[in-house]
């Protein structure tokens, strides 16, 4: 990706297929955030990935771009070529004091590059029903954005936690966990909220 994001390799080179039927990844490394320092420099520095994408030539229905949460040029890049953003959120004590910058970089960038880009809802992670402290950052949560917060939580779970040791999704390395199951109710919670939406 970092290949792609400056601009030397086509998108379509770099997508491999997985052993999960109708999913492909387009894999990068840690170059990639080496790559922000030469993206600094060059010409149309905002809009790379959306235009890797465009040109690309494929078709998917759902494309996810995992951005890194620091407020960079790759991040940027990751908001003009989204049409939605999904916003995950630890439910602990300073997890909304972010927030607020990346709120008005998404507005930024809904009045320059790209006016259709939508919340499409905030995630409470890592969510432990049994605290006090989980409970009150949820409830904040949903005070801070209502109307815009995921039914489905994801729970603070082992397996979640020990399934990228082992170089496997959740849904592979314990499909029957309660993490397992809230990314797959969160699949078809997403699914819902872009209905008759293209990728």
């Amino acid at each position: 990706m970092s290949d792609v994001i400056l601009g030397s390799t086509e998108l379509a080179t770099v997508v491999v297929a997985t052993d999960h039927k109708n999913l492909w990844l387009a894999p990068t490394t840690s170059v990639l955030a080496n790559t922000e320092v030469e993206l600094g420099q060059a010409d149309k520095r905002f809009s790379r990935l959306k235009q890797a994408i465009e040109t690309s030539g494929d078709t998917y229905d759902f494309i996810l771009i995992d951005s890194p949460p620091s407020l960079n040029l790759l991040t940027v890049n990751g908001l003009i070529a989204a049409k939605y953003v999904l916003l995950p959120v630890q439910a602990e004590f300073y997890a909304l004091e972010g927030l607020g910058q990346l709120l008005e970089t998404m507005k930024l960038v809904r009045k320059g590059m790209n006016p259709g880009l939508e919340l499409l809802g905030v995630l409470p992670t890592m969510l432990d029903s049994r605290t006090t402290l989980s409970t009150q950052v949820h409830a904040e949560i949903k005070r801070h954005f209502p109307g815009k917060v995921f039914d489905i939580t994801i729970p603070r779970n082992i397996r979640l936690a020990e399934a990228p040791s082992h170089g496997l999704p959740i849904g592979v390395y314990d499909k029957f966990s309660k993490g397992s199951r809230a990314y797959k109710a969160l699949a078809k919670e997403v699914i819902d909220r872009t209905a008759g939406v293209t990728a």
